[in-house]
């Protein structure tokens, strides 16, 4: 067994050296998201390891008795000075160790303190597939820069009553409405008290707490949301959320005698509410309903008596129904209020998401192919590249560096392959100076007819045709405004429909007799077996 003071030294020079690491971590500059995340998860990692010996030596410090016997072995007595039993027994306890354990690794804290403070090598060409961090993310959240909410979205579409199923897009855009409010509050209090829409809010809430732990590792989100939850609970009991609370005290009230309410008729034998009288009359006479009361009738002697309260069964069936609405509503108010709380600060992860949506909308098959093999090429950095050798020598590269990079150039030409401007001959050669405006590229300017023509083919204009519902073919090449490209298409399907009219009329065909008709004509004789 180690000495307890030993331990308590051992520890104490760890967390030391666990915030020295810290402080390295947390003093890097990281020009990418990548190496952020990373640095950020591994600070966290050595905030878990320092809580955790520091709880360890806090115990160690709080069992006094055995620090007191520690001491007390290690002390003698005056009159044996030159004792060495104990010194002798620990010696001996010590090589035993080690003669048991004669490949154990020795340094197991330099270990890992290296593996925490090292640095991810740019030259491995499988770093991505190795780096631990990037498994925490799909592949839709890029390591953390958007959101992964297709799934959420599709829970969302599958509630019931909520008018209109929104698009991925127009989903994004319920959510980034938290800003102003509570989210989901377009939703009315009758889909809001559903099974349903209590499941799906969980959900969201638990991928959105997800998503920011493991974007910011070094937030105290667990003190945030206990936060949100107390302020919840005083507006809830407050009765400050007219959403839910109207809800509540609307909500469907029992009725013991099948007699009226605000909200309904309740029917004791089928266990279920009727929104009107004429209703609540028809389905009297239905078959369900008469063995319901067959079966009710049959039961009512039995459970009456046993009752402790003396109320009947239907009484006390509804009332049970009442209090699970009002827990799945106070559920479902919670975890809106917690999810509203954590997609405020989302707002910009939010927009991102949705510029990204929108950008691979535009791209084609083979280009975001492309897109994720250009994202998986490690990013080398060329400062570190270049030795300048001698420090003088090296001033004077860094100016020279500095007289290139100063490129005179009042014309504002553009630049060419060699980084320079290019000729102003060329420049108007190639009608540079022109301005040409494409309304269905969202009134993008393209400047000189070479850029004008190449774009018609480019996902720019290619998604602003799509959007409007057209084909991208060489029909619609020049048009550049939608009122245009709309008519074009009017008259393209127009002509369409004319070719197949004079198709049936011109074609001639001739019959056994010789009699010669137009191919409509043919084919109607030919089907009454008249030719």
């Amino acid at each position: 067994m180690d000495s307890i003071i030993d331990v308590q030294r051992q520890t104490h020079e760890e967390i030391e050296r666990f915030e020295r690491a810290l402080y390295t971590l947390l003093s890097r500059n990281t020009s990418t998201h990548e190496g952020k995340v990373q640095n950020e998860h591994r600070a966290a990692q050595v905030l878990d390891r320092i809580s955790s010996r520091v709880v360890a030596l806090n115990n160690l410090y709080d069992d006094k008795n055995a620090r007191e016997q520690e001491i007390n072995s290690l002390s003698t007595p005056p009159n044996q000075q030159n004792n060495l039993e104990e010194f002798y027994s620990r010696l001996s306890k010590i090589r035993e160790h080690h003669s048991k354990y004669p490949d154990s690794v020795t340094g197991g804290f330099e270990l890992e303190l290296a593996s925490l403070l090292e640095e991810p090598s740019q030259d491995d060409d499988d770093y991505e597939d190795e780096d631990p961090i990037s498994l925490l993310f799909s592949g839709e959240e890029v390591y953390g820069k958007y959101l992964d909410l297709y799934a959420n979205h599709t829970a969302y579409n599958n509630l019931k009553n909520i008018g209109k199923r929104p698009g991925y897009l127009q989903y994004l855009d319920l959510l980034l409405e938290a800003q102003n409010g509570p989210v989901h509050r377009e939703l009315s209090q009758e889909a809001r008290s559903t099974k349903d829409y209590e499941a799906y809010i969980m959900a969201l809430h638990t991928y959105l707490l997800s998503f920011t732990k493991r974007t910011q590792p070094l937030g105290d989100f667990g003190l945030q949301q206990q936060e949100a939850t107390v302020e919840f609970e005083k507006s809830w009991v407050a009765g400050e959320l007219t959403d839910w609370t109207e809800e509540n005290s609307n909500s469907k009230k029992t009725s013991v005698n099948g007699g009226t309410n605000s909200s309904g008729i309740w029917c004791s034998a089928c266990q279920k509410y009727y929104s009107k009288q004429t209703v609540y009359d028809a389905h009297l006479t239905s078959k369900k309903h008469v063995k319901a009361s067959v079966k009710q009738a049959q039961n009512s002697a039995d459970t009456a008596p046993t009752n402790p309260n003396g109320l009947s069964t239907s009484t006390v069936s509804a009332s049970s129904n009442l209090s699970s609405l009002k827990t799945r509503l106070h559920n479902s108010a919670l975890h809106t209020h917690l999810v509203t709380s954590l997609l405020v600060p989302l707002a910009g992860t939010l927009n991102d998401t949705k510029s990204n949506v929108e950008r691979r909308f535009s791209l084609t098959a083979r280009e975001r192919e492309q897109e994720l093999l250009e994202q998986a090429k490690p990013k080398t950095t060329s400062g570190s590249a270049a030795q300048n050798g001698p420090s003088g020598d090296g001033d004077e590269g860094e100016g020279e560096e500095e007289e290139e990079e100063r490129i005179y150039n009042p014309l504002k030409l553009p630049l060419g392959w060699d980084g320079k401007p290019i000729p102003y001959w060329l420049y108007k050669l190639h009608g540079l100076g022109v301005e040409y405006r494409c309304e269905i590229c969202s009134d993008f300017v393209y400047m000189g007819r070479k850029n004008f023509d190449r774009h018609f083919q480019e996902s720019r204009h290619a998604f602003g045709m799509r959007a409007l519902g057209l084909p991208n073919t060489k029909h619609f090449h020049e048009i550049t405004k939608i009122e245009d490209a709309l008519a074009l298409a009017e008259k393209l399907k127009q002509e369409g429909k004319h070719e197949v009219f004079e198709q049936e009329t011109m074609e001639e065909l001739e019959d056994d007799e010789g009699n010669v008709y137009n191919k409509k004509t043919y084919e109607d004789l030919k089907k009454q077996g008249i030719i």
